[in-house]
């Protein structure tokens, strides 16, 4: 299905958000995410289910200054 993360167009084969990050191997302890601009909590990414053209958030902490 095609999403579009972080403003690009992706196809990917995921279901849930949990799964799309394991797709994109982001690791899920210190990300913050987002599906069409509502906040999705750690604990609720595996029920969080995608849909085509759904836009999806993924933000993680970086270091430096």
């Amino acid at each position: 299905m095609k999403l579009i993360i972080n403003g690009e167009t992706q196809e990917v084969v995921s279901a849930n958000l949990a799964a799309l990050l394991d797709e994109l191997s982001y690791e899920h302890a210190f990300l913050a995410t987002a599906r069409n601009s509502e906040l999705v909590a750690a604990e609720d990414r595996a029920a969080c289910v995608l849909t085509e053209g759904d836009r999806v958030e993924i933000l993680s902490p970086m270091q430096g200054g």
